[in-house]
């Protein structure tokens, strides 16, 4: 009971939250001067702010922008050594180094590393810290380049990237990051800049604890849907995460932004009823998945967990297993990926939900603007099939959704199952991949498709039974991640720039309501049909089947 008051709690407390954040972030990102410090950075960097972009220029500078962070993280990885504050750690080698790059430029921060082990504070600061910020950014320039087109009424300028970009990290991302940073080293997340300390244990041996700055990192970390840890055991470290309510607060971090997009997509729309149309449409498979990982959780299936009344294993008893489940559903339906319980100890059908929470596209809420743009391809996908079914035209805001503008679509669809099911299967098809695997069977199966799933949607969360440090691991989660991450990014452009062009049309008695209870069954009945239908095989012989021979 305790548990679900606290979710309760927490979900409450983001749908009133949500709404100021929400407006806030619709008046600063869109239109408005330009602050005195931004038209100083712009002029630096050569950049005409009052200049728009089409689609392919927009989707130009965003590629640019990526290309230059990955190479910039690379050579920081690799150089550590000669740089300050390394406390002593050598440069990753080139294939670790290149996926860390990799993962942190796309918002996966997937780590094939353990973090205190590997990284020094200017790593962290200058390079993790940094990419937190920019990679949500880049998440939140593309939501805003598609609501501009839905808006719009003629054109082909969907914005300005750079300004975007600006103002997503000076605006919102930063504020909000120091803020909530304070609140957390006030609960008692370790902040400072000292190396190791060897401490006496309980026992009479010695214990060597790290120091570092990880209530700034981890604000970020959280609200940026980055996930990453600065200790290997990411919220499940006290001092990234030192009691039952820091753990709530964190969850609230990792929900707030994607789902106060929403508000700002209504804002901007001028239609506060489809902002709430969207939002309960999301409360709703937020909710089912919550439900599911409690029961699986608390089933008690084989003989420790029916002893004990739980899947108690790999879990914080500080946070308990209800506060676990709700941390776990919370990072996956957010494309965040932290954790405060180890996954690979979530119950076979425990660990499913999670699966299925990212396998959803993750637009429950998803991540900073990636969810709301995944939101809305579900809403077009609801749009088009509800249209053909009872003759009415498929519509969305005015805009007519032809032939054309479901191309997109489609393409969309298909990145993600086509990436996860070819990358799992070429895996454990190769002795590179098996190799790895530190369980066989259905178990081992669900270890390897989580990995991929983790990394091509932009998540970052593992089960630890996979060694992921290998060349081949290194490698295809590279290929994976960013492929995974930005030809859908190409695709929501290219449909950005057609929606634009597109004058919008009279509402008639013909058009497709997007409001009520009718339309938000079916776009929530799409969501789910559409992830069941590309991943239910992957998912039976995977965590259900291990599920059932548990």
């Amino acid at each position: 009971m305790y548990g679900w008051l606290q979710a309760l709690f927490v979900l409450a407390l983001l749908v009133v939250l949500h709404v100021p954040v929400g407006d806030y972030m619709a008046r600063t990102l869109d239109g408005g001067r330009h602050l005195a410090v931004e038209r100083r950075l712009y002029r630096i960097c050569g950049i005409d702010p009052d200049r728009e972009q089409d689609w392919r220029n927009y989707l130009v500078a965003l590629t640019a922008f990526t290309v230059l962070s990955v190479v910039a993280l690379f050579a920081l990885f690799t150089l550590q050594n000669r740089l300050p504050w390394s406390l002593g750690h050598p440069g990753m080698s080139w294939e670790l180094a290149l996926h860390t790059a990799v993962s942190f430029t796309t918002n996966t921060s997937w780590q094939n590393y353990a973090g205190e082990a590997t990284t020094g504070h200017l790593a962290v600061m200058a390079g993790l810290g940094v990419q937190a910020f920019a990679s949500a950014a880049v998440g939140m320039c593309v939501g805003l380049a598609l609501i501009r087109a839905l808006v719009r009424r003629g054109g082909t300028e969907i914005g300005n990237f750079w300004v975007d970009l600006v103002r997503s990290v000076f605006r919102v991302l930063l504020p909000l990051a120091v803020l909530f940073g304070i609140v957390l080293i006030c609960m008692g997340v370790q902040q400072n800049l000292d190396g190791a300390h060897a401490v006496n244990t309980v026992a009479g041996g010695t214990q060597s604890l790290i120091g570092g700055p990880v209530g700034s990192w981890e604000s970020i970390k959280l609200m940026s849907g980055d996930g990453g840890g600065f200790f290997n055991a990411s919220s499940a470290h006290p001092f990234e995460n030192p009691s039952s309510l820091s753990n709530a607060l964190e969850i609230l971090i990792m929900l707030i932004v994607p789902t106060a997009f929403i508000r700002t997509f209504g804002r901007l729309a001028g239609d506060l009823r489809l902002g709430w149309t969207l939002l309960i449409v999301v409360g709703i498979l937020f909710g089912l998945l919550l439900v599911a990982g409690n029961l699986a959780q608390t089933a008690g299936t084989g003989t420790v967990a029916q002893a004990v009344g739980a899947q108690a294993e790999g879990t914080e008893t500080r946070f308990g297993i209800p506060a676990s489940t709700l941390f776990g559903v919370s990072a996956t339906a957010s494309a965040d990926g932290a954790l405060n319980s180890s996954y690979d100890s979530f119950s076979s059908l425990g660990g499913g939900v999670l699966l299925a929470a990212m396998m959803l596209g993750e637009i429950a809420p998803g991540g900073t603007g990636s969810g709301l743009y995944g939101l809305i391809i579900v809403v077009l996908v609801a749009i088009f099939l509800g249209g053909l079914m009872v003759g009415r035209t498929p519509e969305f805001m005015g805009k007519r959704i032809g032939f054309a503008e479901m191309r997109y679509v489609v393409l969309y669809g298909l990145v993600s199952p086509s990436l996860i099911l070819a990358f799992t299967g070429l895996a454990v098809a190769l002795p590179a991949g098996v190799s790895s695997m530190g369980n066989v069977g259905a178990h081992g199966l669900t270890e390897v498709l989580y990995a991929y799933t983790s990394n091509v949607n932009s998540n970052g969360s593992a089960m630890a039974g996979l060694n992921g440090n290998t060349m081949f691991y290194n490698l295809t989660m590279t290929a994976a991640m960013f492929i995974g991450r930005y030809l859908p990014i190409a695709f929501v452009l290219a449909l950005a720039g057609r929606l634009v062009r597109r004058q919008p049309q009279a509402v008639t008695a013909g058009t497709l309501r997007t409001q009520g209870v009718s339309f938000v069954v079916l776009a929530t009945g799409v969501a789910l049909i559409v992830a069941l239908l590309n991943f239910l095989p992957a998912l039976s012989l995977g965590p259900l089947a291990d599920g059932l021979l548990g």
